[in-house]
């Protein structure tokens, strides 16, 4: 596939993560056959502004994930054919006090052998309340949080909260925790999802450092803010 960029030159992008074939993140993934079905909801905003984005990147990783757009997902007809399956157990991947955690006994009783219906919202936090606040479908889903406290690696985006992560942080922890308790097989390695988001990470660095030394042009309106380069971690 080719698209035509604002200087009438042609790129050919990837057909699967939509990027250029130079920066295509394809090569680091790997699938991950959890026996998870994820399901992320994505703010138009994100979908647009963000072209990788790490829901997209998880997706990449998770082949039975799907992507859906929307702001009030209360009629979506795909999330309720979901959420309406027999065969999953549907969960909000979302902190709160009575949240379901891999601590509180009985989580894997309550499933009762159902496919877990992992839905997560990936968007900002700001938006992600938005999107709760007007799908009451899946506000009213059993929620689940972590055990664990972690700290996200997305070192050069802010997050509200220090226990906020991305959305392939949140998929990767997710399984990992699941696996403690034998809801997935501990055999299944979700690497994949960390080694995509780190290399994800130091291209987005590496070419931010770029544009302060002048090697590529301005791309965002803000651009001329940053004038400090980053140091790129070496995961």
């Amino acid at each position: 596939m080719k698209i035509q960029d604002d200087n009438e030159n042609y790129r050919q992008l990837c057909f699967k993560c939509m990027r250029p074939i130079s920066s295509c993140y394809c090569k680091y993934t790997a699938p991950i056959n959890c026996g998870i079905k994820f399901v992320f909801l994505m703010h138009p905003k994100e979908a647009k502004k963000q072209r990788t984005g790490t829901g997209r990147l998880a997706s990449l990783c998770l082949p039975e994930s799907e992507i859906l757009m929307g702001i009030d997902f209360t009629k979506n007809k795909r999330l309720e054919e979901l959420l309406n399956d027999p065969q999953y157990y549907p969960v909000l991947l979302y902190p709160s006090p009575d949240a379901w955690t891999c601590s509180k006994e009985g989580f894997k009783e309550t499933i009762q052998g159902k496919k877990l219906l992992a839905i997560i919202v990936d968007s900002t936090w700001f938006c992600s309340k938005k999107i709760l606040r007007f799908s009451t479908n899946i506000n009213s889903l059993p929620k689940f949080s972590f055990t664990g406290n972690y700290k996200s690696i997305f070192t050069f985006k802010h997050e509200p909260q220090e226990y906020c992560v991305s959305t392939i942080e949140t998929c990767y922890y997710l399984i990992k925790e699941l696996q403690s308790t034998g809801i997935v097989n501990k055999e299944i390695s979700p690497e994949p999802l960390m080694t995509v988001f780190k290399q994800m990470i130091k291209f987005q660095l590496q070419k931010e450092n770029d544009r302060i030394e002048g090697k590529l042009p301005n791309s965002h309106a803000k651009d001329w803010k940053y004038t400090r380069k980053k140091e790129i971690p070496n995961f």
